[in-house]
């Protein structure tokens, strides 16, 4: 029996909005984070707990973020209330954020990580039609509850835009896949297979989802994330496709750094994987940034955590001596776009970035 087959035994239930198969079978697929947008849809941050003592910080470069992404996209942001939209309004009116590209949405959530939470979009090339998977959603293992409204998030702007939603029934984050568009899905052991996500799953059977939801043909595995990362070692920090045969992937520069190991373990398999046509992945090096430390804790600064938006690549800055290289060498990567560093530093408190931030949904 193959592996799909073995999958599909122990996949629940999948019908939804009168649909009776897997997406992949239906001809859905999740597109490339470079395919054209019709938007970029966030979540407004507003817990005080994600970032303590220093949320009011976040908003300069959150703001900026947005004011970027107008320039090439519709920026849909979900909001808790008709109070936080007026002063949502106000802030992006005050940075002179073009609100003819904004659209609000009254669908309150706990928390504003948007790609984690959020709708993933696939699409059906030949009939154009769109749709969205829900899958559980538990704050990357019931770390930080309550996450009942976040897990309702794709279901509520699918029935918005009445778009099929497809309900999987077990629990996968957005910043925990990267896709090439062409039926490769990069992804981490130590994320996945984790304990606190699935347990009644074993990694043939995750793949089998991946496969029946997702639109893959093939998934490579990595191991462990960066030192910091609350989420088990989502791939968004340190290993990213840019285009259909090309990787960039953080590497340590210093022995001594507590990530070095980590992620020259991650280089040596990157070298191992071969994609679907058997050829070999072209491998972009990465750095690091200058550990970002604050309050005595080892912050998961990285410079993979970049977004790319229709008309520019949005990377993560840290007030680091890298910060330049990586902008450069992710603009080697995107000639096509203007690749804009953005600073970090204090988002970075609440353990992620732009890319955890935000979810594209494709045109």
């Amino acid at each position: 029996m193959s592996t799909k087959n073995k999958a599909n035994q122990i996949l629940p239930d999948f019908r939804t909005s009168g649909l009776s198969d897997f997406p992949a079978k239906l001809g859905f697929s999740f597109p490339a984070e470079w395919a054209k947008h019709t938007a970029t849809w966030l979540s407004w941050p507003h817990k005080e707990a994600s970032w303590p003592g220093k949320l009011d910080t976040v908003y300069t470069s959150y703001i900026e973020f947005i004011k970027v992404l107008t320039k090439g996209e519709l920026v849909r942001i979900n909001v808790a209330d008709e109070s936080m939209r007026a002063s949502v309004t106000f802030q992006l009116q005050n940075a002179g954020v073009d609100m003819n590209r904004v659209e609000l949405f009254e669908f309150a959530t706990n928390d504003a990580w948007c790609r984690d939470h959020g709708p993933a979009f696939l699409i059906n090339p030949d009939t154009k039609q769109k749709a969205i998977v829900d899958w559980g959603y538990n704050a990357w293992g019931g770390k930080y509850p309550p996450f009942d409204l976040d897990d309702v998030i794709p279901t509520k702007i699918g029935e918005h835009f009445n778009l099929p939603v497809f309900h999987p029934g077990i629990v996968m984050e957005g910043g925990s896949v990267d896709f090439n568009g062409k039926g490769t899905i990069l992804t981490t052991t130590a994320c996945l297979l984790n304990k606190n996500r699935n347990p009644h799953l074993n990694q043939e059977q995750i793949e089998g989802y991946l496969r029946n939801y997702y639109g893959a043909e093939q998934i490579l595995w990595l191991g462990d994330g960066i030192i910091g990362d609350d989420t088990d070692g989502h791939i968004d920090d340190i290993t990213r496709f840019v285009n259909e045969d090309t990787v960039v992937t953080v590497v340590e520069e210093n022995p001594a750094d507590e990530n070095y190991h980590i992620l020259q373990e991650n280089l040596e398999t990157l070298k191992t994987m071969r994609l679907i046509n058997g050829k070999q992945l072209n491998i972009v090096e990465l750095p690091m940034p200058d550990a970002v430390i604050h309050e005595d804790t080892r912050l998961p600064a990285s410079y993979a955590n970049f977004y790319i938006g229709n008309s520019a690549v949005v990377v993560p800055t840290y007030r680091s001596k890298n910060d330049d290289k990586a902008l450069q060498i992710i603009q080697q990567c995107f000639p096509d776009r203007e690749v804009v560093g953005i600073d970090s530093t204090d988002i970075i408190w609440g353990l992620g970035s732009f890319h955890c931030l935000s979810q594209q949904e494709p045109e």
